[in-house]
């Protein structure tokens, strides 16, 4: 059950603008629980989930610091799919209880959930904001953001939702083709709408 009023999910493919959208929400005080921050906490140094990656993946899938190689793994499991499920059934249960205590803990009128893997309605959020850009638009920026090749944003692209079907998943819709303002006036507008909801629920 959730703990918050409102939960609004936030879905948008690799390069989409998902993080630039949290961040706005984020500095309006809302609560966000991001899946790719979850992600990252639970393989920090001392989780067991790190230690258990390397058990499966060898010495080079941690840095000289004992952090996780995220080149090194992602490469891994994009060219592996069976890897890539392992790694998931791994990570999966973690992250989902790191999103749950976060949004029990929200102090705000309503949450921001970020879940850059949904595939369908997320149950727990009440209303889902998708962040549309074109897919020569996401190339480019996961490209320039991540200095990978393009072929891997290419490989990441075909392993999640296809843009059409995470349209017909919205309730509400940010095109992210502008520039940064345009995406933060279009943020403004939806809070404002947001917290007259979570006041009428």
């Amino acid at each position: 059950m959730k703990q918050t009023p409102l939960v609004v999910g936030i879905a948008g493919g690799i390069g989409s603008g998902k993080t630039a959208v949290s961040d706005q929400f984020r500095s309006l005080g809302v609560e966000i629980a991001d899946a790719d921050v979850a992600s990252r906490r639970v393989v920090e140094p001392g989780q067991p989930a790190l230690e258990t990656i390397a058990h499966r993946f060898g010495a080079d899938v941690l840095l000289g610091d004992g952090t996780l190689n995220r080149a090194f793994l992602r490469e891994r499991v994009f060219q592996n799919a069976g890897e890539r499920r392992w790694l998931e059934s791994l990570l999966h249960p973690l992250i989902n209880q790191w999103i749950r205590d976060v949004l029990a803990g929200a102090p705000s009128p309503y949450a921001i959930l970020v879940n850059p893997l949904m595939r369908q309605r997320d149950p727990r959020a009440d209303r889902i904001l998708v962040v549309d850009v074109a897919e020569a638009t996401q190339i480019r920026r996961a490209v320039a953001r991540d200095g990978v090749a393009e072929s891997q944003v290419r490989a990441i692209l075909a392993s999640q939702i296809d843009r059409r079907s995470r349209l017909r998943l919205a309730d509400d819709v940010i095109s992210n083709d502008g520039s940064l303002e345009d995406l933060h006036r279009a943020v403004d507008r939806l809070h404002e709408c947001y917290l007259k909801a979570a006041m009428n629920s």
